[in-house]
C-alpha cells in the first residue's frame, strides 16, 4: 500500500516510518512542517530506500496537503503530526489548538475529497489512522486502567487539543463515512527522542552533570511504551482493524516519575560511570510541580492483545537500557538539536 505519514520525522512517526520501510512492502510518503521537535536526521537510515517519499508542509496548509494527495495517491493516511509536550502547551496554547484541531481537520477533509474518488476495492481498503494519547482521559487514582470506554477528561491545553481531534476523526466516521481506526497510546520511549521529554533529558542532564529535576516529589504515574512496540501496534490497526475502531495500546509498565529517573541514573551507573566515582542518583532535585500535573495514567491493552494479537516486545527495564545505551552512543544526534532549539531549560511554568 502506498502511505502517507504525518509527522513521520518525529519520535513517533520516524520510528514507525522506519519500522514500514525495513519490516513491509508498503510505500511510505512522509508529510512533516519539520518544527522544533522534527528532524530528517531520524530517517537517514531509510530516507535512500526507493519507498521513501518525503514533503515539507504544514497539516494546516490545504493546498499543500491536497497536492501531497495528487501526487502520492494514499491507500492509507496515518495522523501522527501533532504538537506533544504538555508543559509547551501551557506556554503557548494556541500552537496547540492550530495544529492539532484545525491541522487534524484540514487533513480530514483532504482525506475525505481523496477516499470518495477512490474506486473499488480501494475505497473499501482506504483507512485514515488517528495517533492520539491516554492523556484525553484525565487523571487516575491508586487503581484502575483507561479502557476504549472510559469518558474523555482532558485537564492540559495539549490534551484537550487531542481530545478535540479524536472527536472530529470520529465524527467524520459517523457523519461521512470516511474509514477511520483510532489509537491512544501511553508515555512513549526509546531512540530518537527529543530531549524535552522526562527521558532523554534526564540523559542528556545527567551527561552535562546537571540536577535532574523531578515535578513534586516524583510520585505521578505513567505507563511507558517503547516506541518500537508503538509502531507495530500502528501497523496492526490499520493493516487489520474493522473501520471505526478504536484501540488502547500500553506498556504494561507503570512507573512512578522518579523510579523512571532512577532507572535512568543507574542505567548511566553501569554503562557510562561518573568520573568521580558518584552515582547520578546524587543530582536529583526536585522542582515545583507542574501546574495540573494529572496523578496516574494506566493502560488497558488488551482488547488490541486479543483481537490483532499485538504484544509487547520490551519490557520497560530492557527497553529503558536500550534507550540509554543508543543515547550514549549517538551523541551526533541529539547535540545538535540542543544547540538549534532547545536547551533544557524548564518550560510550563505560565500558569496565567
Amino acid at each position: 500500500m502506498r502511505i502517507v505519514v504525518t509527522g513521520g520525522a518525529g519520535f513517533i512517526g520516524s520510528a514507525l516510518v522506519r519500522h514500514l520501510l525495513t519490516q513491509s512492502d508498503h510505500e511510505v510518503h512522509v508529510l512533516d512542517k519539520l518544527t522544533y521537535a522534527s528532524t530528517l536526521t531520524s530517517l537517514e537510515g531509510v530516507s535512500g530506500n526507493p519507498r521513501y517519499g518525503f514533503t515539507q508542509a504544514d497539516i494546516c496548509d490545504a493546498a499543500a496537503v491536497r497536492g501531497v494527495f495528487e501526487r502520492v495517491d494514499p491507500d492509507v493516511v496515518v495522523h501522527l503530526a501533532a504538537e506533544s509536550h504538555v508543559d509547551r502547551s501551557i506556554d503557548g496554547p494556541g500552537a496547540f489548538i492550530e495544529t492539532n484541531i484545525v491541522g487534524t481537520y484540514t487533513l480530514l477533509q483532504a482525506s475525505r475529497a481523496h477516499w470518495m474518488n477512490l474506486p473499488e476495492p480501494r475505497k473499501s481498503v482506504f483507512r485514515f489512522h488517528h495517533v492520539s494519547t491516554d492523556e484525553v482521559f484525565g487523571a487516575l487514582g491508586d487503581e484502575g486502567l483507561f479502557t476504549e470506554e472510559t469518558p474523555y477528561d482532558p485537564r492540559s491545553p495539549y490534551s484537550a487539543s487531542k481530545a478535540s481531534s479524536d472527536h472530529l476523526v470520529r465524527a467524520w466516521w459517523h457523519t461521512y463515512g470516511l474509514p477511520i481506526t483510532v489509537t491512544n497510546c501511553s508515555n512513549n520511549y526509546g531512540p530518537y527522542h527529543f530531549p524535552e521529554k522526562l527521558i532523554p533529558l534526564m540523559i542528556v542532564k545527567a551527561l552535562a552533570g546537571e540536577p535532574l529535576p523531578v515535578y513534586g516529589r516524583g510520585e505521578n504515574v505513567r505507563d511507558w511504551l517503547y516506541v518500537e512496540d508503538h509502531a507495530r501496534a500502528i501497523r496492526a490497526v490499520f493493516e487489520k482493524a474493522a473501520p471505526g475502531s478504536t484501540y488502547n495500546v500500553g506498556g504494561r509498565a507503570e512507573r512512578k516519575n522518579i523510579d523512571v529517573v532512577k532507572g535512568v541514573c543507574e542505567a548511566l551507573d553501569h554503562l557510562r560511570p561518573r568520573s568521580d566515582g558518584k552515582p547520578y542518583a546524587e543530582q536529583i532535585s526536585y522542582v515545583t510541580d507542574r501546574p495540573g500535573h494529572d496523578f496516574r495514567y494506566a493502560i488497558d491493552c488488551s482488547r488490541l492483545e486479543a483481537d490483532l494479537g499485538w504484544s509487547q516486545t520490551e519490557t520497560f527495564e530492557s527497553g529503558l537500557r536500550k534507550t540509554v545505551a543508543w543515547f550514549l552512543e549517538n551523541e551526533g544526534w541529539w547535540r545538535p538539536l540542543l544547540a538549534r532549539s532547545y536547551g533544557g531549560e524548564r518550560l510550563g511554568l505560565k500558569s496565567s
